[in-house]
């Protein structure tokens, strides 16, 4: 039997084909193209879907179900998208609409949750009965697992940790709120602090790297000039990993977890930035000496998460 997730992101659309063992079979991704529609982006979900079972060859009397990791707050019983603020997306009857393409069960969660799902069953939490899996990405995403279940809050909105305050009136937030640590910590935050950086210097030896073309600075620019030296560089990766270390000392104080997952591309930096992020968040939480700490660890599924756990929605 085969289980198929999709991993609904603000910059592309990640599907794929998973086994009863949680192994990806087939996987493939489009553009999200997030300013259109929300039909026209269901619809290229769905052209995607298909074209993974015809080139994998597989009989859809085969597969189990559909999982879908949607950022925002879905609403799991009608399997409907209440709010997704990346997306623009406003109760959106995503079951419904794959339903009718495909007649097949669908599942729908939170995207932050499909990668904690994927991370505690198959990933770096493992074995451990309380996790928090943080995704950086377009957004910042966030899923708790306590007593090795997932946690949704009575209301299923559970879970939005990249929506906590950490500068109070600082910078606007797509939720709307200022100050959030999404604002500060996301992949898109870090592109915008490091574009502000090279603005006020332009000897900055980042310009050079993206030929002074805006559009090409990404996530890695700043980590890649500070290995080459840069003080420029330098400044907006330490700054970026102090916001980031703010927040999660927030997140261990609240739930004391046996490790902290980080997911998303800039986890890709590995002791780059977790040695430094370690020990800026150790002074920050409560933790009396001769108790044992949270350990903070880079995700093993890397992009695979999503899909993974969303196609094993139906088995969490």
């Amino acid at each position: 039997m085969y289980y198929i997730g999709i991993d609904l992101g603000g910059t592309n659309i990640a599907a794929g084909i998973v086994d009863e063992d949680g192994a990806i079979v087939k996987k493939g991704s489009v553009p999200t193209g997030r300013t259109r529609p929300s039909e026209e982006i269901v619809g290229d979900m769905c052209s995607l879907v298909e074209s993974l079972i015809k080139e994998a060859g597989i009989d859809r009397a085969d597969i189990h179900s559909i999982g879908i990791g949607s950022p925002g707050t879905p609403d799991r019983k009608n399997g409907v998208i209440i709010y997704n603020n990346n997306l623009g997306f406003r109760n959106v009857p995503i079951r419904k609409l794959l339903q009718e393409r495909f007649g097949l069960p669908v599942y729908l969660e939170n995207d932050a949750n499909c990668a904690a799902i994927a991370e505690s069953l198959a990933g770096a939490a493992k074995g451990e009965p309380n996790a928090v899996v943080i995704t950086i990405g377009t957004g910042i995403g966030g899923g708790v697992i306590i007593d090795n279940k997932l946690y949704t809050g009575f209301n299923g909105a559970g879970g939005e940790l990249g929506h906590v305050v950490i500068h109070m009136n600082g910078e606007e937030c797509t939720c709307g709120r200022k100050g959030c640590w999404e604002a500060y910590s996301s992949a898109t935050a870090l592109i915008r602090q490091t574009a502000r950086a090279m603005s006020e210097n332009q000897q900055s030896l980042m310009n050079s790297m993206v030929e002074g073309d805006p559009n090409r600075i990404s996530a890695k620019t700043a980590f890649e000039a500070a290995r080459l030296g840069d003080e420029t560089a330098k400044r907006v990766v330490e700054q970026y990993i102090e916001m980031l270390a703010e927040g999660l000392a927030n997140m261990i104080n609240i739930f004391q977890p046996n490790v902290v997952v980080l997911g998303g591309g800039v986890s890709k930096e590995g002791e780059n930035l977790l040695a430094p992020l370690r020990e800026k968040v150790r002074g920050r939480t409560y933790c009396a000496d001769g108790v044992e700490n949270t350990r903070i660890v880079a995700a093993k599924l890397g992009n695979d998460a999503g899909i993974i756990g969303a196609a094993l929605i139906s088995k969490a």
